[in-house]
């Protein structure tokens, strides 16, 4: 009988933001894995911390790599199916032995969450039970102590990936905006969003719900590249209700 794979969202970082039903799974399972980057901990992992079952055997997956190399760069897509098929394996021999397997993922893992892809892989040969986990946006807009979206606002996601073109588009038609994997690209973020008239209302969020948290108006940011985890937050509108 196969064992089940449990995708366990874990948050934004803070460790308190773990939800109750994540933390009894850790508990439980004989087998945890996660997502780093080499030479890191991982943010997943850390917020597991003091979590996990006596004698749990981990599987930690170090990535290719992260930001050094663009996702439009020909070597990306080849060198990260490669990764993710690796890891699919590791995973599926454990649940081929009947034994349940939690897989980490920081934030909430079908948004932007790198274990949608091992679920892509498995979750149609292995039982799977996904845990829904506070996203990183969610974090963002709470440290910065700013309402994102009100009545009938339209709330846009938006990957920073974008060129600016498509940035200017969206930001003129959304009411509350948040862009996600800003990276290298906030001095683009921040052309696009003076050239959709939203720039001075855009907020910066770094390591939000972590040591090190940063809120900043955009305006007070250079043009970076800013760390892994950082969001700009375009709040709807801000009218009384």
């Amino acid at each position: 009988m196969s064992g089940v794979l449990f995708i366990l969202g874990m948050g934004p970082g803070d460790p308190e933001l773990v939800t109750l039903k994540a933390a009894r799974i850790l508990g439980a399972v004989p087998v945890v894995a996660f997502f780093a980057k080499r030479g890191q901990s991982g943010h997943a992992r850390r917020a597991a911390e003091g979590l996990l079952a006596s004698g749990v055997e981990e599987l930690r997956f170090d990535y290719p790599f992260t930001t050094e190399v663009p996702p439009d760069h020909p070597d990306y897509a080849a060198a990260i199916s490669v990764f993710y098929d690796e890891a699919a394996a590791q995973i599926g021999v454990h649940l081929a032995a009947g034994r349940d397997v939690a897989l980490l993922c920081e934030g909430d893992a079908f948004l932007y969450g790198s274990a949608m892809y091992v679920f892509d892989r498995l979750g149609g040969r292995h039982p799977c039970e996904i845990v829904a986990g506070v996203t990183g946006m969610a974090g963002a807009w709470s440290a910065a102590r700013r309402p994102i979206a009100q009545g009938d606002d339209v709330l846009t996601v938006i990957p920073g990936l974008l060129d600016e073109t498509q940035l200017v588009r969206h930001f003129s038609g959304s009411d509350a905006v948040v862009i996600m994997k800003v990276g290298r690209n906030l001095g683009k973020i921040r052309a696009a969003l003076a050239l959709a008239g939203r720039a001075d209302d855009a907020v910066y969020v770094e390591r939000a719900t972590m040591a090190g948290e940063r809120v900043l108006a955009l305006a007070a940011v250079g043009d970076g590249p800013a760390p892994y985890f950082s969001i700009v937050l375009v709040p709807g509108r801000r009218g009384a209700r």
